[in-house]
């Protein structure tokens, strides 16, 4: 347990720093001080931390790292910098809060949860649809057994013009993909945490670039479609070792009827479940019966997020998400965008 304040650095400070993770700092001010902002971006990390009085603001994170005390960095960079900034805050001696997904393929979520590991420190991902009222009751009745032998799962992150049309979402090089490292992480992430995150075995997957390369509506701002260079759908089929399988369907944009989807369903031999809204489906008393709760609570996902970060670094307890976790994602996004590539199925390494 930490006498003082929890000393926080915040590593990019783009849109998900200032929207997310600052604000959700801010609300436990009485046991967290944030120190220092960086970014590579002189005028941003300026402008972020005159905005939130931030006393110490960088252009190089390792400059932040080797002059201030911090105990605790959010990583919120793009994608292709979460393993190389984790790394060195890691090595720092700091606990990591990095931003979804852990990494740009597997060897990086690996070496991340290594250093982790060495240096004996948290380190934990934004997965922040764990938090959810929803998956945490659904949780709680898995656990239970409520649903027994959970043995498939559909995933669905779909928009019907939902590219971003800020930041660098639309640029592979930079993010790694598109939907499906994106937002439809997010929904897996729910979905293998609501399961005990099975060992995956093999992955079939297809991607497709029909709508996100022209110029059309966008419900998300006017996206850089002369350079979008990442899928806007993606599909695919997941096997376990236990099994089970998943289906999964994302997309950026896709001629649907609803703007946004983001849901998952499970299946079971003692009962089924929505999520997005809870509903789960059993039989009893040789009847078919839908439960639903009564009541949720409404506290923020990523608050809860936020929250329970500063609650492992405070108490040294084990965050939400683990770095094994998060190579096991990352081995099923990366085998899927293979599959894409290759046309052939994709089996996973131990």
């Amino acid at each position: 347990m930490l006498n003082e304040k929890l000393k926080v650095g915040i590593i990019g400070a783009g849109g998900i720093a200032r929207g997310i993770h600052i604000p959700n700092y801010l609300k436990h001010s009485d046991r967290v001080e944030i120190i220092a902002v960086a970014d590579v971006i002189e005028k941003n990390a300026k402008e972020c931390g005159e905005k939130f009085s931030i006393p110490q603001v960088f252009t190089d994170y390792k400059e932040m790292l080797a002059q201030c005390s911090l105990d605790a960095v959010s990583v919120c960079t793009p994608n292709k910098f979460h393993a190389e900034a984790s790394i060195h805050v890691l090595e720092a001696g700091c606990h990591v809060l990095c931003e979804k997904p852990p990494a740009m393929n597997v060897e990086e979520a690996k070496a991340m949860e290594e250093a982790a590991e060495r240096n004996g420190k948290i380190l934990t991902y934004g997965f922040h649809f764990r938090y959810a009222p929803e998956v945490q009751a659904l949780k709680r009745f898995t656990e239970g057994g409520a649903l027994g032998n959970i043995y498939a799962a559909t995933i669905k992150a779909v928009r019907r013009r939902g590219i971003p049309g800020w930041g660098v979402f639309t640029n592979k090089e930079l993010q790694g993909g598109g939907p499906l490292i994106d937002i439809g992480v997010h929904m897996l992430d729910t979905a293998l945490y609501l399961m005990d995150y099975p060992e995956p075995e093999t992955v079939f997957g297809a991607t497709y670039q029909e709508i996100g390369t022209r110029k059309g509506v966008g419900t998300m701002g006017e996206w850089d479609w002369k350079n979008f260079s990442i899928e806007d759908m993606a599909l695919g089929m997941i096997r376990f070792k236990n099994g089970a399988t998943v289906m999964l369907e994302t997309a950026f944009a896709a001629n649907v009827e609803k703007n946004d989807l983001m849901n998952v369903s499970l299946m079971g031999n003692e009962g089924g479940a929505d999520v997005f809204p809870l509903k789960i489906y059993q039989e009893k008393y040789d009847t078919l019966i839908d439960i639903s709760p009564a009541y949720l609570p409404k506290k923020g996902y990523h608050e809860l997020e936020v929250e329970t970060f500063v609650n492992a670094c405070l108490a040294n307890e084990s965050p939400l998400s683990t770095p094994a976790q998060g190579v096991v994602i990352q081995k099923i996004i990366n085998g899927l965008y293979e599959s894409a590539r290759t046309g052939e199925a994709v089996k996973l390494d131990e």
